[in-house]
């Protein structure tokens, strides 16, 4: 599946605003006082304002398999990347190559090269190979009654279950089941839920809390 559109909260919207267009300089396609749209390749990441607290996320972005190194080279000129362990970046055998980092609004933004997905390039490096928004990080909980609601949607799981992480859909678009307080990897924040609306081919899933609870509002096909 592919996500079209991801809408979620942030606080910091001006320097959110300054970030993804003359950090990442990546094409801001509508903005106002209270909200703004940056185009992420084939993904819409839509940011509204936050009127409690300060939310965050975790999302990463497929870029070209073949262009890892030179997409961490890129980022270290214009980012600090989050380390875990000493590193700065992990290579796994099932899940391919990833760095992180974050951005104003406490984000952990992740750039994953796909082994797997046909998306080679010959051209040097930019911000214009970031190819589509392909995780959002959902905290809930019970992590495998959430997922098995996911299964019941058409929603396949991308791994074997896990209670602490469960990634459901493919590699162009998962949703990342966490145990809430879960810690991120390769940051020192724990995993939290904040409302997340996601459009894809046709379709939207929100993900809201409802009485202490997190609840999955479909529409349409995945």
């Amino acid at each position: 599946m592919e996500f079209t559109k991801l809408s979620l909260l942030a606080s910091n919207l001006t320097e959110m605003k300054n970030f993804y267009k003359n950090v990442l300089e990546l094409p801001i396609s509508s903005k106002s006082v209270k909200e703004f749209t940056v185009h992420v390749g084939q993904t819409d990441l839509h940011f509204r304002e936050s009127n409690d607290g300060n939310p965050f996320y975790h999302f990463a972005i497929n870029i070209p398999e073949n262009k890892y190194n030179e997409a961490v080279a890129w980022a270290k000129s214009r980012v600090s990347l989050n380390s875990e362990d000493g590193r700065d970046e992990v290579h796994f055998a099932s899940w391919n190559a990833h760095a992180y980092f974050e951005d104003p609004s406490g984000n952990i933004v992740e750039l994953i090269a796909r082994h797997n997905l046909p998306n080679r390039t010959n051209n040097n490096f930019s911000s214009q190979d970031f190819l589509n928004v392909s995780e959002i990080g959902i905290a809930v909980d019970e992590v495998i009654p959430f997922v098995r609601k996911l299964n019941a949607l058409g929603f396949p799981n991308w791994k074997n279950d896990s209670e602490g992480l469960t990634p459901v859909g493919d590699e162009n678009g998962l949703f990342i089941v966490v145990k809430t307080e879960r810690k991120w990897y390769f940051s020192d924040k724990n995993a939290r839920f904040y409302p997340v609306e996601v459009f894809l081919n046709g379709g939207k899933v929100a993900f809201k809390k409802m009485e202490d609870k997190v609840e999955i509002i479909y529409d349409g096909p995945k």
